[in-house]
């Protein structure tokens, strides 16, 4: 707590310095016309706070005071908040990990998301779970084995209109990683934890799955795979699976390919967002990519950093990109 507390004052005047006068990095590159209809010709890319270590798993909170935005800081084992009235204050510390001794680099929680009842529910790479927190307070964990065996370190994740969490479960999070001796699982799946608890393992073919949304009707699963040897994002069509209310995916396609991107800046597919018109808005090498459901680039939103993940406002008047080191935002129309 005390690592967290020092951090918390050296962003602090950061936070409320780019509130009143935001800086910007990279550049805005428009491959489509139909880009104009999302994000604005004058629009750039602000930077709302910096000097963390690796931030992650963005999702915006609804309040009556504006709202704000929640995030990991991965190897710090915390997260923080931003609004535009308080700047950056700290969240929780630990978030991911509550073991007493060393667990590897990146032992927070990462993807976050929030629940029906407004809960903040989060992705822990260091105690290999989902986790939500109890209005009592404290945590609940929702999953953190398939068949008795320990969860890789849960990613990303996203709930569907029944309350059903669809997540991702690459190793990125244990220590030494695919070679890690604790490993349990010899695959990376993705899965979908029912409201009623059901554990349901849709797909081991990914060999990284990370990223993962779903399209606004529900129909379609996409994901993002952040292997360097083969670094895509797939989408596959969900179809129900006899009456209970169970699903499972049909074959998926490779929507687009990072490979020659990868050449250009450092970084994977990654975390993503879908808009309510279908626009995927993809974190990969260098920024995030704007793609049509069936893959087509509209442009990319170049930061320079390695993009982890972006997320919107409930309006989704605005887009908020964790990249490195940054919080960014980027209007929309």
């Amino acid at each position: 707590m005390r690592t967290a507390f020092l951090i918390l004052c050296c962003l602090s005047s950061a936070g409320h310095l780019f509130a009143q006068t935001p800086e910007t990095i990279g550049r805005i590159e428009r491959t489509d016309p139909a880009l104009d209809g999302l994000i604005a010709p004058d629009a750039k890319i602000e930077v709302l706070a910096g000097g963390f270590t690796w931030t992650e798993g963005p999702v915006w909170v609804a309040d009556d005071q504006g709202g704000h935005l929640l995030f990991s800081d991965i190897p710090r084992n915390s997260i923080f908040r931003w609004s535009e009235r308080d700047g950056i204050t700290l969240f929780m510390n630990p978030s991911g990990y509550t073991g007493a001794t060393y667990y590897g680099l990146e032992p927070g929680s990462n993807g976050l998301a929030i629940d029906s009842q407004g809960r903040l529910t989060a992705c822990e790479h260091g105690d290999r779970r989902i986790s939500v927190l109890t209005r009592g307070g404290g945590k609940r964990t929702l999953v953190d084995n398939y068949q008795g065996r320990r969860l890789n370190s849960p990613n990303d994740l996203v709930f569907d209109s029944t309350g059903a969490i669809y997540f991702t479960d690459p190793p990125y999070g244990l220590p030494e990683r695919a070679a890690d001796p604790r490993r349990e699982l010899d695959f990376c799946g993705v899965y979908r934890l029912a409201a009623d608890g059901k554990l349901t393992l849709l797909t081991k073919q990914l060999t990284r799955p990370n990223g993962i949304a779903l399209s606004p009707d529900e129909k379609t699963l996409v994901v993002a795979q952040s292997d360097s040897e083969r670094p895509i994002w797939m989408s596959f069509p969900i179809q129900d699976e006899g009456d209970q209310g169970d699903k499972k995916l049909g074959d998926g396609t490779v929507i687009a390919d990072a490979t020659e991107w990868s050449k250009e800046f450092a970084g994977a597919p990654d975390g993503l967002a879908i808009h309510q018109d279908g626009t995927i808005f993809a974190s990969g090498p260098g920024g995030i990519y704007v793609m049509t459901p069936a893959g087509k680039l509209l442009g990319r939103l170049i930061t320079g950093q390695r993009t982890s993940n972006c997320t919107f406002d409930q309006d989704q008047k605005t887009l908020y990109i964790t990249a490195d080191s940054f919080v960014c935002r980027v209007r929309m129309k």
